[in-house]
């Protein structure tokens, strides 16, 4: 029997990974996570920040992830980012690339939205980005 997941799914963070916009990558985080993916790709290079509530939301998505056979990826974190990943003690927890690995999925294009990109089932191609900026995100296209 084949797998059947799709193999990625990216998600660019555009802005401050802290406050009340944990809130709205918390919805789109556990949406991609909810695609079962065999991978996910949290890219951070646009985000100069996380929080405490931030970690938590990567940590539980890192457990997810592994309990249905996938795994967390973190890429390109700020030089900040990384710093609060070690005075956190979780360097060792969450793998970290430098570069998100989807083919396409470059620099975000603007820093007021969200893009969650996912890879190939089969022969069908994922439609994407979907993107949210304004709050009004309405689900990963399936």
């Amino acid at each position: 029997m084949t797998d059947q997941r799709i193999p990625e799914a990216v998600v660019i963070v555009t802005e401050p990974f802290d406050g009340f916009a944990v809130d709205r990558w918390r919805r789109i985080i556990n949406e991609a996570v909810e695609l079962a993916p065999r991978r996910l790709t949290v890219d951070l290079r646009a985000s100069p920040l996380v929080d405490a509530a931030a970690i938590a939301l990567l940590l539980s998505a890192h457990r997810r992830m592994i309990s249905q056979g996938g795994r967390l990826v973190l890429a390109a974190p700020t030089t900040r980012v990384r710093r609060i990943l070690q005075l956190a003690r979780l360097e060792h927890v969450f793998e970290v690339v430098e570069s998100a690995g989807a083919e396409g999925v470059d620099q975000p294009r603007h820093a007021d939205h969200a893009e969650v990109a996912a890879g190939v089932v089969g022969a069908q191609q994922w439609p994407g980005p979907v993107r949210a900026g304004d709050g009004s995100f309405g689900g990963v296209a399936r």
